[in-house]
């Protein structure tokens, strides 16, 4: 039962920092435009990889 809510729980935090990224993109754009790094992308490879990892 606690697997299942982990599991949950991290995929949550996995689907909401993908939102996050779509929803920012035009300012992550700017950013870059300007010669400012984002780490959207990092961020999304952490929960990503925390997913992975709780199977």
């Amino acid at each position: 039962m606690i697997d299942s809510l982990y599991r949950a729980g991290v995929f949550t935090v996995y689907q909401a920092t993908l939102v996050a990224g779509i929803v920012l993109m035009p300012l992550a754009l700017l950013a870059g435009r300007l010669g400012v790094q984002v780490p959207f992308g990092n961020l999304v490879a952490a929960a990503g990889e925390a997913y992975e990892n709780a199977e």
